[in-house]
Order: C-alpha cells, then structure tokens, then sequence
C-alpha cells in the first residue's frame, strides 16, 4: 500500500479546502463555534451545497451522481472536511440507505429515490432497533401483513414500534426492517420497507437522553398502509439488505478524520488548562501518556482505514474490517470525550441548557464537553454493539 500523496492527489487536496473555505455556510459556522442546537435545515443546506458541487455522495457510482474519485482523494476529502470542522452528511439517506437501493432495488426504485437522497431533498431515518430487538435484530417482532386493497394494488399493514430512531423527528421517509413471514427462522422472515413518515398510523415520540437533548425516538406503526412497490430486494430477504447496509454503517462510525481533528481540541484545550501541581496540563506527565496512547491507537486505526479504502478500489465491499474499525472507532471516540472532559475540568460539568448544550458556562472550549460525554456513551452500542462485533470478527476472520 502505498501512502506517498501524487501530485494529482496535493492538488485535489487544495482544491477542497479552497472548495471549504469558501463555500461554507457562515452563519452555520457561526452557530457551531456558539454551541447552538442545529436544526433540519441547518443540515440540509450544507448537504444541497455540496450537492450541487457533485460531492455530496462520493462513494456512489458514478451513473448515479458518484464523484468517481479514488480510494485517496475519499480519504482526503474526509480529511480537509474534519479539519475545516464542517457538518458532515447525515449518513442515513447517503451512506446506508442508497448502497441498498443501487445494488439490490428495481429501476424505477433508483430511478425515484436516489436524486432526492443525492440532492438532499428528502430526510431518511433508520427503523432498525426495537424493545428487545437491539444488537439481536433478527428477533425483531414488528409485523407487516400482505393483504389487497380495494384499489387492487397489494400493500403491507404494519403494525409494531421501533425505538432509538436518530433525529426521526425531522424524517420524512424511513427505511424499515418487518417481519412477513412469522413462522420462518428468524432471518429468513424479514422484509425491507421504505416508508413515508406521514402515512396515517405513523407516530414520532421523543426520547430525552442523559445530557437533555431530543436527538432519538421511539416511532410506532400502527396500521399503517405501505404500497408492495416500496420494498426493496425480495420479500422474506431483506436481511440480506440489512447486513449490507449495517457494514457501510460500521465503516462510517469510525470516523477517523473527525476524531484526528477531536485529538488537536484536547490538545489545544490541555495547553490552556493548568494542571494541579502548576503548568499546563499538557504538560503533566500522566494526561500526556493518555494523549500519546490515544495517538498511537488513533494512527492503527488510520492505517486500517486506509487498507479499506484500498480494498474498495479493488471491488471488495466492506467485511470483518468494518466490525474492526467500528470497534476501534468508537472506543477511541469515547476516551476523546474523557480526555476533553478532564481537561475542561470544573467548567465541563454538566449546566445543561435546553436541547442538552452547555448553558455558556467557562471559556468556548468547555461548551458541550460533558453533553458530548454523556451522549458518546451509545457509540459502542449502536451499530451492533461492539461485543457482538467481537462475534463477527471470531467468526469471520478465525474461524470460530
């Protein structure tokens, strides 16, 4: 693998971090640097922006709206974007949702989804989790049940509760895993549904998490009509979609660019914060080894990055290395979050504000330290949690 950037690739790079310095939004810039609670549009306008660059969906082919690009200017993009600390695209519609459809959907499917998830006109949310269905998905119990309308037309009624739905509150569509088939083992009964979330019989109620923000819900369906048309893949086979879409899911959780650029704060925080014997915190040997082991495990990560990045550009989709960097990924998120919590010290605790950010309390760098704290402690879970990771990688890779 060779990591030395090409001309070609120095160049790239100079033209998206010129592509971010001038295109981002500042008012949004603005909001983020005051640790204000972002709202849908917030989001969406960054997302159509990019989209009418032709970079909101990098890793699409390219007769859908794909960028083309290779494994190191995907790489670097994530880079410059972590360093310009933009938004990211919500992953839900780009990154999960459309790799499903362009590979396992119907023409007309592509054809009626993909430019809307492209172009950021249509929110996606993801019905996965249910009370007792988590990281055992398989023994999901919402129920879909074939029947035919009076138009003629064939629809599913579904009827059952989801739960942990990320920011379903500003959805307009979902992607839904059911079961159609109750007496089939487990995996083989599972459909794939694309729902409309204002369907009658949809309801979005709100979860508070610990650090008092609304980011999850839990989402009931009772009776709800879904069109025949709207599944993807072959009914019964939808786990077949769920396992593809929970590896792109798994890649994109380790973001690793985002947690290089998490590593700089706690540095820069550290270099401002005075340790208990005098000096900066930096400075004080025991919270310098933590950053340097944090380091050293963030630079493995990189590299297991990179050789998945290198395995894409080969046709290889993404398999035991996406449990692995899931894993990693988020560990190394979460000692982050520790890291900046010590070191915003009493100024980190939590004076919780409305939506869960820091009422203003202490210098900018303390802003959101203990919600970010609090709120990181899902990563290692959703996903799959990371000990059923552990299953998949003994599975996988050993054998076992």
């Amino acid at each position: 693998m060779n990591l030395d950037f090409s001309p070609e690739d120095n160049a790239f790079r100079e033209e998206a971090r010129a592509f971010l310095a001038d295109s981002y939004p500042k008012a949004l810039r603005e909001k983020q640097e005051r640790g204000e609670p972002l709202g849908k549009e917030d989001y969406l306008s960054w997302h159509r922006i990019l989209a009418e660059k032709g970079w909101s969906a990098p890793s699409w082919p390219k007769e859908w709206g794909g960028t083309d690009w290779t494994p190191t200017q995907k790489y670097i993009w994530s880079e410059e974007q972590a360093r310009a600390d933009t938004l990211g695209i919500l992953p839900f519609g780009v990154a999960m949702l459309a790799p499903v459809i362009y590979t396992f959907g119907t023409e007309e499917q592509k054809a009626k989804f993909l430019p809307d998830i492209r172009d950021g006109k249509i929110w996606w949310c993801q019905g996965y989790s249910e009370p007792g269905a988590g990281s055992d998905l398989a023994s999901l119990k919402t129920r879909a049940e074939r029947v035919t309308g009076d138009d003629g037309k064939e629809y599913y009624i579904v009827n059952g509760q989801k739960t942990w739905t990320t920011l379903g509150q500003h959805a307009d569509w979902g992607f839904f895993l059911v079961r159609t088939d109750p007496d089939s083992k487990p995996q083989a009964g599972i459909s794939f549904l694309l729902i409309d979330m204002k369907t009658p019989g949809v309801t979005v109620r709100p979860i508070i998490t610990l650090e008092g923000g609304h980011e999850v819900n839990d989402v009931f369906l009772d009776n709800v009509k879904v069109p025949v048309e709207n599944r993807v893949f072959h009914e019964n086979q939808g786990w077949t979609c769920a396992k593809a879409l929970l590896a792109h899911e798994r890649s994109g959780i380790a973001g690793v660019a985002r947690s290089k650029r998490g590593l700089e704060r706690v540095r820069e925080m550290a270099s401002t914060e005075l340790a208990d014997a005098g000096g900066s915190l930096l400075a004080d040997a025991f919270f310098k080894r933590k950053v340097a082991e944090l380091e050293i495990d963030l630079t493995a990560l990189e590299f297991t990055e990179l050789r998945t990045l290198a395995g894409e550009s080969s046709g290889k989709g993404p398999g035991a290395e996406s449990s692995i960097l899931k894993i990693k990924g988020t560990e190394i998120q979460q000692r982050l979050q520790e890291l900046a919590l010590e070191a915003a010290g009493h100024y980190g605790a939590p004076f919780l504000g409305e939506g869960g950010h820091n009422s203003g309390v202490g210098p900018l760098h303390s802003i959101d330290t203990a919600g970010d704290y609090f709120n990181g402690r899902k990563t290692s879970i959703y996903g799959g949690s990371n000990e059923i990771q552990r299953n998949i990688i003994a599975k996988m890779v050993l054998g076992l």
